[in-house]
C-alpha cells in the first residue's frame, strides 16, 4: 500500500498549517541543521523513523569521540593500580559524576550504579530490597515489564504487591484512588511503591509530584524514567525519588549495553545484596567463609563494568546537554501534538473514526508516544501486524504487540481478570501469537496497537510521512486491506544494496 500522496502545494500547505498552530516548533531550527550534520543517514537511506521509545538515535560525533578516544588511548580493566587501569577508573569516575550533574544529583545524596540497563537495574532493586511478610508492594498497572517482575521477589519473601488502577479514557491515576492506595502501607514496615514517569503505552505521564506524596505515607519510591528522560528534564533535587532506572540508549542511541540505577545513599543502605561477584567485595574467603561488600555503588554492580562503553555514555549526555532538552522537548511536543490532532480528525466515509487513541488525546501531561487501534471503515479493527507490514514497505519504523506493558494494554482493550486468567496454569505455555487468535476466537476481543514515537531526530516530514500512510487505509475494509503475507524478513543495509 502505498503513501496517500499529494502535491507539493498540498504538502506546503499542511506544512504551514502546523506552524500556525505549533509556533513553538520554530524556536527548534537548530534541530533540522543538527539532524543534516548528525543524522544525516536518516534522509540518505529514506527512513522514517518513529520508535524513540524503543531506541533512540545515536549521532555521528558520538561515535567519532568514542573511537578517538579509543584509538588513541590504552585502557586497562579499572580494578587494578596500573597505568592503564588508573586512566580507565579516571574516566569511569568522570562519567558517573556527569551523570549526577545531568540529572541535578547531589553526590551527598545519589549515587550511580552502572547495570546493563533499565530492567538490570530493576532488577538490583527486586532482589536487594528487604521486602518481608508485612511488607508492601505497590505499583501502578501501566508499569514496564521489568517493574511487574519485582512483584516476583516480593511474593517469594511473603510480601503483599497490589496494582493501583489506571482509568479510561486517558488511562491516568485518579487522585483519590492513590490517596486510598497509598494509605495501604504499614507503618514501620518496608513499603515500595512504583510508577513510571511517562508510560511506554500511551505517553502518559504520571505526576511526579506522586513521589512526595507517597513519601509522607511511609513509601520508598521507585520511578522508572527510561521513557521519560530522553525529552524531558528530570531534576532530582526538586523531585527526590528513592530509585530511578534508565537505559541510556533511550536516551541518545549509543551505546547499548549500558544503563545505571540512580539511587539515594539513604535508601540504597536499606537494600541486602543476596549474593556478591568480583568487583563488589573488599574481602572475601573460602576458608572464613565470609565477604564484605564495597560500600556505595560499588557493591551494587556486578563484576566488571562496562568501561570500554561507559566514557560514551558521557559523550551521549554532554550531546543532549549541548542541544538542550528544552529544545528537545519543545519540538517533540508540537509534533505529538500535530500528529494526534489529525490522526484523531481522520473519519472514514462512513463516519467511523479511522483510529482509537489509548490515551489521552492531546498533549497535556504526555509524551511523544501515541499508540492507537486502526479501524476500518464498518469500525473493525486492522491487525496491527498487517499494518507493521505495509509501513515496512515504506520504509516507516513503528512498533506493535504490547510494548512490554500488559497492565496498560489489558485496561487499553478492556480485557478482564476472568479473560487473562485463562492464559494460565496451562502445561503448555501459549505463545503471543496464540494469546491474539484465542483473544478473538474465543473472546471476541482484538488486541491490536499502533505505537509510534518520535524524537530528538523527528522532524515534520517524518509525521507527515506517516500522516500520509495512515490515510491509505480510509474507507477500506479489513479484507480490503488484507492479511498478513508470510515470507521472510530480509536481514539488510544500505551498505548489502550497495
Amino acid at each position: 500500500m502505498a503513501l496517500h500522496s499529494y502535491d507539493s502545494a498540498s504538502r506546503q500547505a499542511a506544512c504551514t498549517a502546523f506552524l500556525a498552530a505549533y509556533p513553538d516548533y520554530s524556536s527548534t531550527a537548530a534541530l533540522d541543521a543538527l539532524r543534516a550534520a548528525e543524522y544525516g543517514r536518516l534522509d540518505a537511506t529514506g527512513q522514517v523513523y518513529l520508535d524513540y521509545t524503543g531506541g533512540g538515535l545515536y549521532a555521528e560525533s558520538q561515535l567519532r569521540q568514542h573511537f578517538d578516544l579509543l584509538r588513541d588511548n590504552v585502557f586497562g580493566n579499572p580494578h587494578s593500580h596500573n597505568p592503564t587501569s588508573q586512566a580507565m577508573t579516571c574516566l569511569v569516575d568522570q562519567a558517573r559524576a556527569y551523570v549526577l550533574e545531568f540529572f541535578n544529583a547531589s553526590p551527598d545524596e545519589y549515587v550511580v550504579i552502572f547495570t546493563s540497563n533499565a530492567s538490570g537495574a530493576l532488577k538490583l532493586v527486586g532482589e536487594a530490597y528487604p521486602f518481608g511478610p508485612g511488607d508492601h508492594y505497590l505499583l501502578t498497572f501501566d508499569n514496564h515489564n521489568s517493574v511487574n517482575g519485582i512483584r516476583e521477589f516480593a511474593r517469594r519473601k511473603g510480601a503483599r504487591f497490589t496494582y493501583l488502577p489506571i482509568v479510561q479514557p486517558e488511562l491516568r491515576v485518579e487522585p483519590a484512588t492513590l490517596d486510598a492506595y497509598l494509605a495501604l502501607a504499614e507503618p514501620g514496615r518496608n513499603n515500595l511503591f512504583a510508577f513510571p514517569a511517562q508510560s511506554n503505552f500511551t505517553g502518559v505521564q504520571h505526576p511526579l509530584e506522586m513521589i512526595a506524596q507517597a513519601h509522607a505515607r511511609g513509601w520508598d519510591v521507585l520511578v522508572d524514567a527510561a521513557a521519560f528522560a530522553p525529552t524531558n528534564r528530570l531534576d532530582l533535587a526538586r523531585w527526590r525519588p528513592d530509585f530511578v532506572p534508565l537505559s541510556f540508549y533511550k536516551m541518545f542511541g549509543y551505546p547499548t549495553g549500558i544503563g545505571c540505577l540512580l539511587a539515594r545513599r539513604a535508601a540504597l543502605a536499606k537494600l541486602t545484596r543476596p549474593w556478591y561477584a568480583g568487583g563488589t567485595i573488599t574481602i572475601s574467603s573460602v576458608q572464613g567463609d565470609g565477604h564484605y561488600l564495597v560500600p556505595g555503588e560499588a557493591g551494587f554492580e556486578d563484576g566488571t563494568v562496562n568501561y570500554l562503553n561507559i566514557p560514551a555514555v558521557e559523550i551521549g549526555l554532554r550531546h543532549l546537554a549541548a542541544i538542550g532538552l528544552d529544545v528537545i522537548h519543545a519540538r517533540v511536543m508540537s509534533l505529538t501534538g500535530w500528529l494526534i490532532d489529525n490522526l484523531a480528525a481522520m473519519r472514514h466515509d462512513t463516519g467511523q473514526p479511522l483510529v482509537k487513541i489509548h490515551g489521552p488525546a492531546h498533549t497535556h501531561r504526555r509524551g511523544g508516544t501515541v499508540t492507537v487501534t486502526f479501524l476500518d471503515r464498518h469500525g473493525r479493527p486492522i491487525d496491527d501486524q498487517r499494518v507493521e507490514q505495509l509501513a515496512n514497505y515504506e520504509r516507516i519504523s513503528l512498533r506493535t504487540g504490547c510494548f512490554c506493558n500488559p497492565g496498560a494494554g489489558e485496561v487499553a482493550h478492556g480485557l478482564t481478570p476472568e479473560i487473562m486468567r485463562a492464559f494460565f496454569g496451562r502445561l503448555v505455555v501459549p505463545s503471543f501469537q496464540e494469546l491474539r487468535q484465542e483473544m478473538r476466537s474465543r473472546f471476541g476481543r482484538d488486541i491490536s496497537a499502533v505505537r509510534v514515537s518520535v524524537g530528538l531526530a523527528s522532524n515534520f516530514a517524518d509525521v507527515d510521512a506517516f500522516l500520509r500512510f495512515a490515510a491509505g487505509f480510509l474507507n477500506r475494509t479489513v479484507a480490503e486491506i488484507g492479511a498478513v503475507e508470510a515470507h521472510e524478513t530480509p536481514c539488510s543495509t544500505g551498505r548489502d544494496a550497495a
